[in-house]
């Protein structure tokens, strides 16, 4: 965006947020990022009286007019700025906002923070624009029950459009701006997990430990629905699942993550507007477990980041520069995996294992797509010889799990029907996750754009087949989760039966919800969370900010 007479008005509160944080500024008005917080659901309780509507305000007050107007809406191009003020009263022609805060009264010289008498001031000089006598305004802090009157005088005035413009600058440039150092402002801030200051500061060379990453606000757990004869209604504040008509399951909305169909269950056109209005992704699964697509609702806002990463992905040496890093991940990842379950001590083994750390070489040495196709399969073909032996035998009544290397579309036996299940699952983790954060998951590096495929998803999941999939698939096999006689066959393919299908995306859950701890930062975190971790930081790579994007290698 170069032109900066097609840049909106700034508004009042996002000049707040700028002044705070230019990068947190940037983040949630150009970039459109948000998340909730106890602070920010606590401001939103706060603000509810305040919120309704009440008289407007009048034009051409008389003289003597007493003024009392909440949730005030003014915008001035000249200004370059809006605002939604909480409350503006007064008498004909002198008025002042008050802008209510949800904390208490900081004992500050200035009465306030910078950040929030930029904000007062910003509505003060709209009142101002739209013909009214505005000399002050007013703080309303409400834990404290206080009220903090300041003055709008030319340093604060300055301060306020100096802000707009550096403001309109930055959003023109369209370049974030880089993150605090070792802030104490970060660690309480909403969008922390977003904007990862501490990571970017630390694959930057800014030589600061990067510090725990504050979890998410959970959102819930995931909800699947396996039943062909299944469906899906809204009921108030709850999805509640019907069987011909009788309720076999319900979840509040609120407590929901995720809601996954498979097959032929169905889901009414109110349940899934609410899951869009949410951000609640709903994604469709084949009834053999096969990714169908999911919902997006609008989509995410940040237009930016979608373009970073299709400049890039025609970019050739970009392209094979992180195919490379992705594929040699997974080998290595698979080596560790073979390594640590291993059950067999042989020759073989060894040279296995041998074999795929100089796989790992290759990877990071080819010199196009194609050989690296060709040092993942070798690689494929060394590491799926010896899956089986990382299963522990069945004694009960000597029932085993052949295993006589990979097939898929259809899967013709029962490992395989569960490795390809799992990598389905996978592949829609990795879908979410990326729409979530603004990317494409259709606009891949290594796995070239077919139509229908998640090119993106298929790339990043790479590094995540050996630690999530594969360790799924061996869990089961190994608790006794899944047993032999678990499976329907026909027309040559092979799946689970709906009972051990239950019993095996509980053990999928169980995964992604497992904490390890990050090779590179070092701090506890679980596969699903990380999974955002990665495609934020990639985002951060593609926009330029850190010089290269890092992989995950388990210890």
């Amino acid at each position: 965006m170069s032109d900066s007479l097609a840049i909106p008005p700034i508004p009042a509160r996002m000049l707040n947020e700028f002044v705070y944080c230019p990068r947190l500024g940037h983040l949630m008005w150009v970039q459109g990022e948000f998340a909730e917080s106890a602070d920010t659901l606590d401001g939103r309780a706060k603000h509810r009286r305040v919120d309704k509507k009440s008289d407007p305000l009048p034009e051409s007050p008389e003289e003597t007019e007493t003024i009392h107007a909440r949730s005030v809406w003014l915008t001035s191009d000249a200004l370059g700025i809006t605002a939604k003020i909480d409350l503006v009263e007064g008498e004909g022609k002198l008025v002042v906002p008050v802008d209510y805060k949800r904390g208490k009264r900081p004992h500050v010289a200035a009465g306030a923070y910078d950040p929030e008498r930029v904000q007062l001031c910003a509505q003060g000089l709209l009142l101002r624009e739209h013909g009214f006598d505005c000399p002050e305004g007013v703080l309303y802090f409400v834990t404290s029950r206080e009220r903090v009157r300041i003055a709008f005088d030319e340093a604060l005035v300055a301060l306020t459009m100096g802000a707009a413009r550096d403001f309109r600058q930055v959003a023109g440039e369209g370049v974030i701006p880089p993150p605090l150092e070792d802030s104490p402002k970060c660690p309480r801030c909403s969008l922390v997990g977003i904007c990862l200051p501490d990571e970017v500061g630390f694959l930057g060379h800014a030589g600061v430990e990067p510090r725990p990453l504050v979890p998410a606000l959970e959102s819930g757990l995931p909800l699947y629905v396996q039943s062909s004869r299944a469906y899906v209604r809204k009921d108030g504040e709850t999805l509640v699942v019907e069987v011909e008509k009788s309720k076999v399951a319900e979840a509040r909305l609120g407590e929901t993550s995720q809601l996954v169909l498979f097959g032929a269950s169905g889901i009414s056109t109110p349940a899934l507007q609410e899951c869009m209005r949410r951000e609640i992704p709903v994604t469709f699964m084949s009834y053999g477990g096969w990714f169908i697509g999911h919902t997006v609702g609008t989509g995410h806002r940040n237009v930016e980041t979608r373009t970073n990463q299709y400049r890039g992905s025609f970019d050739p040496a970009l392209c094979l520069r992180l195919s490379r890093s992705l594929v040699a991940g997974k080998i290595a990842n698979c080596r560790t995996l073979l390594r640590r379950n291993c059950k067999r001590v042989d020759a073989s083994t060894d040279a296995a294992l041998y074999g795929l750390q100089g796989d790992v070489k290759h990877a990071m040495r080819a010199n196009e797509l194609a050989s690296l196709l060709g040092v993942e399969g070798s690689a494929a073909s060394r590491y799926f010889r010896l899956f089986d032996s990382m299963l522990n035998a069945d004694s009960e009544g000597g029932m085993t799990f052949d295993f006589n290397g990979r097939n898929r579309r259809p899967p013709r036996d029962p490992l395989n029907a569960m490795l390809s299940f799992a990598y389905a699952m996978l592949v829609r983790e990795w879908t979410v996750t990326l729409s979530a954060v603004g990317l494409d998951p259709y606009r891949g590096f290594y796995h070239q754009p077919r139509f229908g495929r998640p090119a993106l998803a298929l790339d990043m999941m790479e590094p995540f087949r050996p630690l999530v999939a594969d360790s799924v698939v061996i869990m089961a096999v190994n608790n006794g989760e899944v047993k032999p006689d678990d499976f329907l066959y026909a027309a040559g393919s092979c799946a689970l039966k709906e009972g051990a299908r239950k019993r095996f995306i509980a053990g999928f859950d169980r995964r992604m919800e497992q904490e390890v701890t990050h090779p590179i930062f070092g701090y506890r975190i679980s596969y699903r969370r990380l999974f955002e971790v990665q495609a934020r930081l990639l985002a951060r790579f593609l926009a330029g900010e850190i010089p290269r994007f890092p992989n995950f290698l388990t210890r």
